[in-house]
This record gives C-alpha cells, structure tokens and sequence, in this order.
C-alpha cells in the first residue's frame, strides 16, 4: 500500500506512547485516523488537539479485551469513515517482576490485553480488509517477543506470542491483498512500564514487582527514542509490505543469539550478554546494568 493519503487508519492503545505517534505520523500523511484507547480522558484531549490542527480524527473509547468493544470499533469506523485500510493492533501492558511472585489475576489481565486483543482486531478487522482486497495490518510485539529476560516473563510470554500470532497471519493472507507488518521496537520513551494506572482489578503490585518496575522506568526516560522515530519505520513497512519492523541496531544479535544456542544445542543464554561484546549497542537489560 504506497498511497496512504485518503486512507483510513484504526489505532489502538492511541492516546499516547507509540498509538500517538502512530496517529500523528498517519495524519502528516493524509490519512483519516480512528483513535481507540482505554483513557477516555487523555483519549478526548488528543482527539480535541488534533481536530484542532485540522487531523481527520475519530475517537472511540474501547477495551480490546472485550471483543464487543473491538466489533462497536469496526462498526464506528465503518459508519464514520466508510472502510478501513490500515489497523495497527497496538495497545498493550507491560507489568514487571518475578514469574514465581505472580497471580492469576496478573495473567489474566496481561494476556487478554496483549494477546487477545490483538486476536480480537485480527479477527474483526481482518475479514472487511480481505473482502475488500486491500489493507495492511500492524501488531505491535516487542523485542521481548525475540528474546527474554527473566524479569520479563509475563510480557516477553504475551509479546513471544504476538510474534506467532502476525508470522502465521502473513502466511495466511499472503496474495490477499492484505499486508501484516510485526513491530518489535526496544526502549521508547512511553508509558508502557506504567500500564497499571488502566488496571480495573484493585491488585497491588508486590514489592518484588514494584522494584523490578522502577529501573525499567529509568531506562525508558534516559535510553528511550522517541514514537515519532517508531512511527515513521511503520509507515515505510506499510509502504514497502516489509513484515518486520526492528527500531533498534540490538534486536539482531540477541535474536540470534537463541538460534546460536541451538546450533550448540545449549541451554538458553542470557542474550544481551552480546552487548558486553560491542559498547556501541545499548539494550534495554545489559547484563552490567
């Protein structure tokens, strides 16, 4: 799809972070953007702002763990705009900590957002794009669903299943006119490592959580790119039908460095051990970090 200009973009998770920069990036095209979130308060300000600027823009407060809430969003967009052309499955949490200090009531809310909220987009918007021979889908993985860490297991568990969830979508509507793009960034200076404040259930975080939560913050203010830079490698992936979206020169070497454990057949290493051997690479957990 290289003419965005008239097109329709639905957004998830778009009143900030990475959904934002998406959204801003899609306008600066020409496109007309439909902006789903969660907050419906940020939601409403971003939406007024940019309506201001003259952007194209409709807001939808939606919970991608409901699949009524995806289906009301298809409808929207559909009544409002006509079609859709682009959807970039993009909301997401990231709660840190222990696997072993974890709740099912974690779990729960981690995978019914990052996991099947994006099944729910796929399986609501996928059809009209098909029927109608055009489109391109994003899903927003992570690093973490090339690699792990183990103060990760929770996140890098959903974002590892992103990963085969938009791998076997490209097989399947590959020659449909419908493109899949997977978008894996690093640090990005958003608020993802604060996704507790849209949390509905009263769970306290433990201590062992809230401390492994911290420096993960830190990183994201001090190492952190901004969305627009992450916004912009999405738009040429839509535009050249590239499936993988890498924001950061780290995410090669310790990606391979799972296939080098298994052409040894080792037990898995720690793979941002590899940026020890290059002080030029700066990932998200350096072993010395």
């Amino acid at each position: 799809m290289q003419e965005l200009r008239e097109k329709v973009a639905v957004v998830t998770g778009a009143a900030s972070g990475i959904g934002l920069g998406l959204t801003e990036r899609f306008l600066e095209e020409g496109m007309k953007v439909v902006m789903a979130d969660i907050e419906e308060t940020v939601l409403q300000r971003e939406v007024g702002r940019l309506t201001e600027q003259g952007g194209d823009v409709l807001g939808v407060l939606c919970d991608v763990r409901n699949p009524e809430d995806v289906k009301a969003l298809a409808e929207r967009t559909l009544s409002h705009f006509g079609g859709v052309h682009v959807l970039c499955n993009n909301a997401g949490v990231a709660p840190a900590g222990p696997m072993l200090d974890t709740s099912p009531a974690d779990w729960q809310w981690i995978v019914d957002v990052n996991i099947l909220g994006v099944a729910y987009g796929v399986t609501t918007f996928g059809p009209i794009m098909v029927e109608a021979g055009e489109g391109h889908i994003v899903n927003t993985a992570s690093e973490a669903g090339l690699a792990t860490n183990a103060a990760l297991g929770m996140y890098c568990t959903t974002k590892h299943a992103v990963v085969g969830l938009s791998e076997s979508l490209y097989r399947e509507l590959e020659g449909q006119g419908v493109g899949v793009s997977c978008l894996c960034p690093n640090l990005v200076k958003t608020k993802i490592f604060e996704s507790e404040r849209n949390r509905d259930d009263s769970a306290e975080p433990l201590p062992s959580q809230t401390a492994t939560i911290a420096p993960l913050r830190e990183a994201i203010a001090a190492l952190g790119i901004p969305p627009d830079k992450v916004s912009g490698d999405v738009v040429d992936a839509i535009k050249q039908n590239r499936f993988w979206i890498l924001t950061h020169d780290t995410t090669h070497p310790v990606a391979q460095a799972r296939f080098r454990d298994l052409s040894k057949g080792s037990n898995p290493s720690d793979p941002y051990e590899v940026m020890n051997e290059d002080p030029e690479l700066t990932g998200f957990f350096r072993s010395d970090s």
